[in-house]
């Protein structure tokens, strides 16, 4: 996997989608080439410009591509599902470029060059993701992987290896120290050896390079000597948690000791990064909440024909070192919703929710007042979503690390509400800390930034929030 800016990448996903970047650069230059007259020598005035206005059709393309997600391992496996996928991007395209070109006349790069280019388009796009659909089921760009030990660790990573065929990795052997009668029935296509004695002479076998030590409890179980023997002759040998953390994109919190997070290169919050956030936050929430004066003023108005009482709803929750703030949202439930009901978690057709409610909590159009509390400094863009007291100070005694969340601002969107469904409930409380931990760890402008693009995808595709 790659590291980049704290943050890991599954190399064949990397490598795919600039490849794949690559062939809609080549359609477009094909039909340029080929059907037109048009001179793309370095000599050319025009090779400048001509080159730059086709990587806007590939910008655009992949773009498409990615937000009618097709850019997920998952959609490729059913092929009509795919040619249909493909055939709605291509469609955005088209629109978002006449668009683009009505507005910008000069950005055309030609008459029909675009429609000419879709013929190679179609063909490049199926050829290339059939063709690496196939190498990936092949384990062509796999490594060999030696896992040790057959207890729940190893299990889930296993799983997540197995439902995210294009991480890179693929486990050829597992390795316990004892005979597990019930792991064994779980898994019935992975040979499994038994002795710790003999790591280095299967790694070496099997031509493996990696051993993952996934042991649930490690002392008194480490085979250190055997290990370090591997280590000298060139194997890697790689935590599990660790493992597990970049392939999940989530810490798994039940498995942390305090001295993997004391002694991890994460957690840096320097001064500079803090500073720059701030910025770029306080900017955008002045832009947004310029531009969508509009659809905001049309929001208020459909909430209060829509029922009785105010407009915004302001509520306590819990920001930065535990600081009580007040946040904005829109209201989307009826007015005193919590009078009867006391304090908890909204669940599916919860009937205190509006009408109008229900649109703008699909479309998370409810969080935009928020922009209110970025200019005010309560909350960033990007960030654990902030509690309520009532239910921090619960789930604080019950979830390990839980008061760690709060060693930064909040966020309007985060980590772990791009990656995790809507939870209401202590599990689900669980699992958004795993997610939220890490991006605590990992904070980067990039991942910000990613969580962002992440969040439009998903109010695209009609995932809202409850």
């Amino acid at each position: 996997m790659i590291r980049l800016f704290r943050h890991y990448f599954s190399f064949t996903s990397v490598f795919f989608t600039l490849g794949e970047g690559l062939l809609i650069y080549i359609s477009v230059f094909l039909a340029t080439y080929f059907f037109f007259d048009i001179d793309l020598s370095e000599t050319s005035p025009l090779y400048p410009v001509i080159w730059f206005k086709i990587l806007l059709i590939t910008l655009i393309t992949q773009l498409s591509l990615y937000f009618n997600d097709l850019y997920s391992q998952k959609i490729t496996n059913d092929y009509l599902d795919l040619f249909t996928r493909i055939m709605q991007s291509i469609g955005i395209t088209s629109i978002t470029l006449a668009i683009i070109y009505f507005i910008f006349p000069s950005s055309m790069i030609g008459r029909g060059i675009y429609f000419i280019s879709l013929i190679f388009l179609l063909f490049f796009l199926v050829s290339w993701r059939l063709l690496y659909a196939f190498a990936v089921k092949k384990r062509y760009f796999g490594e060999k992987a030696i896992i040790l030990g057959i207890g729940e660790l190893a299990h889930d990573i296993i799983n997540e290896l197995d439902a995210k065929k294009d991480i890179g990795y693929y486990i050829s052997s597992i390795i316990s120290k004892n005979r597990d009668s019930g792991a064994e029935k779980d898994n019935t296509i992975i040979p499994i050896h038994y002795g710790f004695d003999s790591i280095c002479k299967i790694a070496r076998e099997e031509d493996c390079k990696n051993v993952i030590v996934a042991l649930d409890e490690k002392r008194g179980m480490l085979p250190t000597e055997e290990l370090l023997k591997c280590k000298v002759s060139g194997v890697n040998i790689i935590d599990g948690e660790m493992f597990y953390e970049r392939i999940t994109g989530k810490l798994l919190i039940e498995k942390i000791h305090p001295s993997m997070l004391i002694f991890s290169d994460g957690f840096v919050k320097s001064k500079t990064s803090r500073l720059v956030k701030r910025i770029i936050g306080f900017s955008l929430a002045v832009m947004g909440i310029i531009i969508l004066a509009p659809l905001l003023i049309l929001v208020a108005i459909a909430i209060k024909v829509d029922s009785r009482g105010p407009v915004f709803y302001v509520q306590e929750r819990v920001g930065e070192n535990e600081k009580i703030f007040k946040m904005y949202k829109f209201r989307s439930m009826k007015e005193d919703a919590e009078k009867i009901s006391g304090p908890t978690w909204a669940t599916d057709d919860d009937a205190r929710i509006t009408r109008v409610g229900k649109l703008i909590r699909k479309l998370r159009i409810d969080e935009l007042p928020q922009l209110l509390n970025v200019l005010k400094g309560d909350m960033s863009f990007v960030g654990p979503r902030p509690e309520r007291e009532f239910f921090t100070t619960e789930l604080a005694k019950k979830i390990p690390y839980y008061e760690e969340r709060f060693t930064v601002k909040p966020g309007i969107t985060g980590y772990a509400q791009i990656l995790y469904p809507y939870g209401a409930s202590e599990k689900d409380a669980l699992e958004k800390l795993k997610y939220d931990l890490y991006y605590i760890k990992n904070m980067s402008l990039i991942l910000d930034f990613i969580v962002m693009v992440k969040t439009v995808k998903i109010i695209l595709l009609g995932r809202g929030a409850r």
